[in-house]
């Protein structure tokens, strides 16, 4: 260990080159994690100039506090969930079976983000680098997709009883609805605390709130049959609820299918990290920029830096990282520097 101008330990680590014996000595800069997890290696056939690792780090902080209020709000959702799901049928209310389908969504956001919490806590391997993040959003892709069915059956039913207006119990139905927004209401101030610093949590708040909506609409339809005998307005407020699960889950498989096609996430411009780099004083040019989604709230970024003066590469890269990091948020970088006329083999075809 050897520490750089601006007092950063520096390992100077060997790179062996593929289809060469050639070891090159790089610097490989601690990030803020201050640790790198066994079996995270870089196999792409060049020297890297420093990789800085934060691995969630800032995700996984105060996620004690975080599980125990999710805990709490899955246990008040899935009893409620079931209460509706049997004064659904009792009542025969499509409505209140379309909250108690929106409900499912709820407990199957916050038992996700509850399991995301777990598998995060779990130590990297050889084979799985990464740890195990990406389970959240092959969870989140099935999620997504069952409640574009629930929708989808929801509208079914709902056009079906528009025809057929069907008796509905609207006392029933407005005390069941009632109960479900007062126990939206208790996860609401429950998860406000969390939902500012924690992405899962702040997903789960929004899940929760918009379920709140349906239980007003259950309630409004319910008041209606129960004060008129509109019973059209079951069917109408099915519709409505359903809406609301359909755009949740339209935007969840989005931010789904961005991740897993390794998109740049959405509230970066990577055009703007670009500028951001290349304005550095002593980087000649910039290019291979990646910058792409592990799991929710951890974003990683390589990119391949061109300097005039070798002999700065330590404090450079200290200045890139520093700037990642303050402006953008990106504890996770991997830094490749390269000297002026360094031609690199490229192997993407």
């Amino acid at each position: 260990m050897v520490p750089d101008a601006a007092g950063q330990e520096v390992r100077r680590l060997p790179v062996k080159h593929h289809g060469s014996n050639r070891l090159e000595e790089v610097n490989h800069t601690e990030g803020r994690s201050g640790a790198e997890p066994s079996g995270h290696r870089h196999a792409d056939g060049h020297a890297h100039g420093g990789h800085s690792h934060a691995h969630g780090r800032g995700v996984l902080e105060g996620q004690g506090g975080n599980r125990k209020r999710l805990a709490i709000v899955f246990g008040l959702v899935v009893a409620y969930m079931l209460a509706e799901v049997v004064a659904g049928f009792l009542a025969n209310s499509l409505a209140l079976l379309a909250d108690a389908g929106h409900m499912l969504s709820d407990a199957a956001s916050l038992g996700l983000s509850l399991f995301a919490m777990w598998m995060a806590g779990r130590p990297a391997s050889p084979q799985h680098t990464y740890g195990y993040y990406r389970t959240e959003i092959l969870a989140a892709l099935v999620n997504g997709v069952t409640l574009v069915a629930i929708a989808l059956f929801i509208f079914a039913e709902a056009y079906q009883r528009i025809g057929r207006v069907a008796e509905v119990d609207g006392t029933l139905m407005l005390v069941v609805a009632t109960g479900g927004l007062f126990i939206n209401l208790a996860s609401l101030r429950l998860l406000h605390a969390g939902k500012s610093e924690n992405l899962n949590v702040r997903g789960a708040w929004l899940h929760v709130l918009s379920d709140a909506l349906g239980s007003i609409g259950a309630i409004a339809a319910g008041v209606l049959i129960w004060a008129f005998g509109w019973h059209w307005a079951d069917p109408v407020a099915s519709v409505l609820i359903g809406l609301l699960v359909l755009i949740s889950s339209v935007g969840l498989l989005r931010e789904t299918v961005r991740v897993l096609m390794e998109g740049a996430p959405g509230h970066i411009d990577v055009d703007e990290v670009y500028h951001a780099v290349s304005d550095i004083h002593g980087v000649v040019s910039v290019h291979d920029l990646h910058i792409w989604t592990i799991t929710s709230g951890l974003v990683a970024l390589s990119i391949h830096v061109v300097i005039e003066d070798v002999d700065s590469s330590t404090r450079l890269l200290k200045t890139i990282q520093d700037v990642l990091y303050r402006r953008f948020g990106i504890g996770h970088t991997t830094v490749q520097i390269e000297p002026v006329g360094f031609v690199e083999r490229d192997l993407i075809v």
